[in-house]
């Protein structure tokens, strides 16, 4: 994406207007934070366990449109940079959207993250400071058993895995949080995970993760 596609992205997050809008899916990631991380039970009020949350983030949207136009079968990857409490905002955040998306599919995509098109990400227009880039990219994601794996080239190579709990055929989940992903959160940690882009170098190898099943959607009835 051009240099004046980015600087297009930046006014999304000023405003959040209530647009009609859905997605259903599975959102998981991988984060700084040892395991695990604070955030689903404090909302972001407590401290990451590192003073500061560096992440990837994979959606993968099973169902899903903007506007009329379908995002089902979409992938979308982030990248986000906060410099402490998740709830004192100042994230920066990097998209790559699916490259098989149409045009206006990759905008609706856009504002959804951004929080400009309202709803149940609105609240990003508060949370993110500066959207550093948006690209087009192959989103590769990988849901098989208690594995998931966001590939996207060599700018993000990650894989969590499930952390099982007292029996073993059952991971570790925290139910009936008011966590704004979802309220039911699977417990995961890093296996292999590399973050290289944007003058970023992460590794979240043994580092705390989340999956969580998504059900989002607009303000505009």
């Amino acid at each position: 994406m051009c240099g004046a596609d980015i600087v297009e992205a930046h006014p999304m997050r000023r405003t959040a207007t209530p647009t009609d809008w859905a997605i259903k899916g599975e959102l998981f990631l991988n984060c700084s934070c040892t395991v695990f991380c604070p955030c689903v039970v404090s909302l972001g009020q407590h401290p990451p366990t590192e003073g500061y949350c560096q992440a990837w983030m994979a959606i993968a949207i099973d169902e899903g449109h903007f506007e009329g136009e379908s995002l089902s079968g979409l992938n979308v990857g982030l990248m986000v940079d906060i410099p402490g409490r998740m709830s004192e905002g100042n994230w920066k955040v990097a998209a790559y959207v699916d490259n098989r998306a149409s045009d206006v599919a990759y905008d609706g995509i856009l504002k959804i993250f951004s929080g400009q098109a309202g709803g149940t990400t609105g609240l990003f227009t508060m949370l993110v400071s500066e959207i550093i880039g948006a690209e087009r990219e192959q989103v590769e994601i990988v849901r098989e058993g208690t594995k998931r794996g966001l590939y996207i080239g060599r700018k993000i190579q990650g894989e969590i895995e499930m952390i099982p709990g007292a029996d073993p055929d059952k991971p570790v989940t925290m139910t009936n949080t008011q966590y704004w992903m979802g309220p039911d959160v699977i417990a995961a940690r890093g296996v292999k995970s590399k973050v290289r882009d944007y003058g970023r170098i992460w590794d979240f190898g043994g580092k705390s993760g989340e999956i969580c099943s998504i059900d989002w959607s607009g303000g505009k009835k």
